[in-house]
């Protein structure tokens, strides 16, 4: 077993299923309680089944750039409260009122315009899209096209975030100026394209992130570490 994958399976004994993305109308727990605790479905990958759910999913991926989920959730909420969590609902909401109903998410009046940019792209779309197609919509980075296409169109791909390169730049894996490009990459040479090992060990990485990660010393007592402590 090679050391991505040695590191995954660490992660997973010690966290188990995460149940990520999270769907508002879902009544699962978060398993971990760090975060969100609502919208969770652990062990549960038929999620998401409708183009609503897909739809929301995609919305949040654009929501949660450079904020918190808690954010990103409390700008769905308000969405669902407005009955605007569908693609016919949400171009009918005008700028101004779409942009004062995801002010919990940061950076409103930019994310606003890319939900309206997004939409008009899922609103034409008939199959699955390619991750050059999503990459081609304004405001959408490597980072949401590829949790867009792992979570809600469900195909294998690596997501790669500043939890990930945090962690295994601390375990001498990348460097710490990486391109995304290339720590992706390290990834996927590493492992089989396997939609419920890329959905769980990016969810992982983030519990396991928030834990170890969050000050400057706590990475020190990391227990991945130990995996590699030679006698």
């Amino acid at each position: 077993m090679n050391e991505i994958k040695t590191i995954y399976k660490k992660l997973f004994d010690m966290y188990g299923p995460q149940g990520w993305w999270p769907l508002l109308e879902y009544s699962g727990t978060n398993p971990t309680k760090t975060g969100s605790l609502t919208g969770y479905h652990p062990g549960n990958y038929e999620l998401p089944e409708t183009q609503n759910q897909i739809f929301e999913i995609c919305l949040g991926a654009i929501l949660t750039q450079s904020i918190s989920w808690v954010g990103a959730e409390k700008a769905l909420f308000n969405l669902k409260k407005l009955n605007a969590l569908t693609p016919d609902k949400l171009t009918k909401l005008d700028k101004r009122e779409l942009a004062q109903t995801i002010k919990p998410a940061g950076y409103f009046n930019q994310k606003a315009k890319k939900l309206r940019q997004f939409t008009k792209f899922f609103l034409q779309l008939e199959v699955k899209p390619t991750r050059k197609q999503l990459l081609s919509i304004w405001g959408v980075g490597e980072e949401t096209a590829d949790s867009m296409l792992l979570y809600a169109f469900k195909v294998p791909t690596f997501v790669v975030d500043a939890y990930t390169r945090r962690i295994f730049a601390n375990l001498g894996f990348i460097d710490r100026d990486a391109s995304y490009s290339k720590v992706k990459k390290l990834f996927e040479d590493n492992l089989e394209p396997d939609l419920i090992v890329s959905q769980e060990y990016h969810a992982l990485i983030v519990e396991h992130a928030k834990r170890y990660y969050k000050g400057r010393k706590k990475k020190y007592d990391c227990p991945l570490k130990q995996l590699f402590v030679k006698d």
